[in-house]
């Protein structure tokens, strides 16, 4: 799987352990995030995240700032996102069997390295169950097409 990563000053750090865990897991790794650890502007970071994602450049994103909530903001804006926060594994995992989430957002000032490992493996191993959960990802993409319903 091809995934690209991003990051603000925060996570460099993180992001610099996390790209090395996705690389041994034997996947590849695009990283789109600052190398720096002084100060940017994360909601670049997102965009270009979520562009990645979906133009097809990469199977799925991460993002990682000091809390993921900012990151998560931006790459949220680029239609056909579905980012979302993550702090524990078991969200990880629902997130991607449940909302067919193609980016992952966590902070760095939130989770340590081995947690945030954690949360990586576990949503990269989790698959989209489908069914009724199609019908509100159906309703998402209606949503950001301005399609009158229940949405």
């Amino acid at each position: 799987m091809k995934i690209v990563i991003g990051n603000d000053h925060a996570a460099t750090a993180l992001k610099m352990e996390i790209m090395e865990y996705v690389k041994s897991l034997g996947h590849e790794v695009i990283n789109i995030g600052t190398d720096s650890i002084e100060r940017c502007d994360y909601p670049v970071y997102g965009k270009w995240v979520g562009r990645a994602v979906v133009s097809g450049d990469a199977d799925c994103g991460i993002l990682i700032c000091g809390t993921g909530v900012g990151m998560a903001i931006a790459a949220n804006k680029v239609k056909g996102v579905r980012a979302g926060v993550c702090s524990d594994t078991a969200t990880a995992r629902l997130m991607k069997e449940h909302n067919n989430a193609n980016v992952l957002a966590f902070g760095a000032r939130i989770v340590g390295p081995e947690l945030a490992k954690d949360i990586v493996r576990t949503y990269l191993e989790a698959e989209f169950s489908g069914g009724r959960h199609q019908e509100r990802i159906n309703m998402f993409r209606d949503i950001e097409e301005g399609k009158e319903g229940d949405a």
